[in-house]
């Protein structure tokens, strides 16, 4: 035991040289900095690669170095399949250590899905879990000082595990490293590189950096499939495909309008959109466009009641070089209140309820309405939105479908928060400015066709 003990001394934050000094290998880049990131501190990794890249080494190495390091200590390795795990990672892990020095070989004991510390089996382990959609639960309740959660191939993981596993993530010392192929535009994988990026450490590999590829196999996509394709995307340059069939808008279509060079009419009318916030953990929202122009960032309010986001409106309204022609603000629930106060201080305000009728037929409500003229101003490739890194990841959050009667339904914010994301206030602020209709200061009831006179 006090063999193990220097050990974990020696490493216990130095796990680049714990793989020199055990193995004799030179950890690639990008394995370096995941297993440096994890050592830092960092509680939430993500990392995206290419085929063939060296990701179940990289996870071999974090593993062996945690259990060799952390005491007592908790890891799970986990990918989506039996298969997946078995031949795959776990084989991996069996690997590398049968090429340990056999002093610290001999420390453990390997069973078909488990690896145990022999002086301490109970309190040191590395598990082997399949992470299947039937069995949720797999990475929940795992505690300890320690706690490592390893999953591969995670880009087809269910949503649902990844929910329940943050359960595990108690510890100060306590990680989750996902690794895969970027193959879905959709899910939480996708979603730790794009709406939830700020709280995920992001690392990327693509096959044509990697020393482990041969430039065959990279040369095999580009013949077969095109380097334009998502085939060659995903598999090789380690990116997400271009876009996911059930996302209203898609990424590269907000991407394309970031600080674009448009020409903005100078008279045109000036729009507020106010998307109020509902709960504790939502985001009140103030967008302001005019025409095919965001003028700036959205602003952010959190936690503020309503008389107090109320007067920050005023202020902004009062403060404001051009006056907005009109504010419109989400009328459901709180912010009725919100409305009647800004249009008891003379402001030119007009709530909008979405989730009453449409103007067409077409639509399931009017919030499908108002995100489908979202997407179509986009679309005409003439706009020009800031770099405002919240509002281009929800942008692309929103799903959608069609009803049996042919209606489009746009996906709920309840629906997109039991998917594990936080809900798109500053798309729905700017979806709000999509029913703009004041001309000439004369105010129309929402529920008229927004065709008429609108001022999109």
């Amino acid at each position: 035991m006090s063999e193990i003990r220097s050990f974990l001394e020696k490493y216990h934050s130095e796990p680049v040289q714990f793989v020199q000094d055990l193995w004799g290998v030179e950890p690639l880049p990008f394995q370096k900095k995941v297993m440096e990131a994890v050592a830092a501190g960092d509680k939430l990794i993500s990392v995206r690669s290419g085929h063939g890249c060296g990701k179940t080494s990289c996870c071999a190495f974090l593993l062996w170095w945690w259990v060799c390091t952390r005491l007592p200590q908790k890891a799970i390795c986990s990918s989506p399949t039996n298969g997946q795990l078995m031949d795959g990672l776990f084989a991996e892990l069996k690997t590398w250590h049968a090429k340990m020095p056999a002093a610290v070989a001999n420390w453990f004991e390997l069973t078909s899905d488990r690896i145990v510390l022999k002086a301490s089996p109970s309190e040191s382990f590395i598990a082997a879990r399949v992470s299947r959609k039937e069995n949720p639960d797999s990475l929940q309740g795992i505690h300890a000082p320690h706690v490592l959660l390893v999953i591969d191939e995670s880009a087809v993981v269910d949503d649902k595990i990844f929910m329940t596993a943050g359960s595990s993530l108690t510890s100060e010392d306590s990680h989750m490293v996902l690794l895969g192929n970027p193959t879905r535009a959709q899910g939480f994988f996708y979603d730790t590189f794009h709406s939830m990026s700020e709280d995920w450490t992001n690392i990327h590999v693509s096959s044509l950096d990697s020393p482990l590829v041969d430039k065959a196999f990279v040369r095999g996509y580009e013949i077969r499939y095109g380097t334009d394709s998502n085939q060659y995307r995903t598999r090789i340059l380690g990116e997400f495909p271009v876009s996911s069939d059930d996302v209203l808008i898609p990424g590269e279509l907000v991407a394309s309008a970031v600080e674009r060079d448009v020409d903005v009419n100078p008279s045109a009318p000036i729009i507020w959109g106010l998307d109020v916030s509902r709960y504790g953990e939502d985001s009140s929202v103030l967008v302001k466009r005019q025409a095919n122009h965001l003028l700036e960032k959205c602003i952010i309010w959190r936690k503020m009641d309503l008389m107090e986001l109320a007067g920050n409106i005023v202020h902004l309204y009062e403060e404001a070089e051009d006056t907005p022609d009109e504010v419109i603000v989400d009328s459901a629930g709180l912010g009725a209140g919100l409305y009647d106060r800004l249009l008891e201080v003379g402001l030119p305000a007009r709530g909008v309820n979405v989730s009453e009728s449409p103007s067409s037929s077409r639509y399931a409500n009017l919030r499908a309405e108002l995100w489908d003229r979202l997407k179509k101003w986009f679309e005409g490739r003439d706009v020009r939105i800031p770099d405002d890194r919240r509002l281009i990841a929800e942008l692309s959050v929103p799903r959608y479908v069609y009803t049996s009667s042919g209606k489009l339904q746009i996906e709920s914010k309840d629906s997109i928060k039991k998917r594990g994301l936080s809900s798109p206030d500053c798309g729905d602020a700017l979806m709000l400015t999509m029913a703009a209709m004041q001309v000439a200061g004369t105010r129309v009831s929402w529920n008229q066709p927004l065709k008429r006179r609108n001022l999109v």
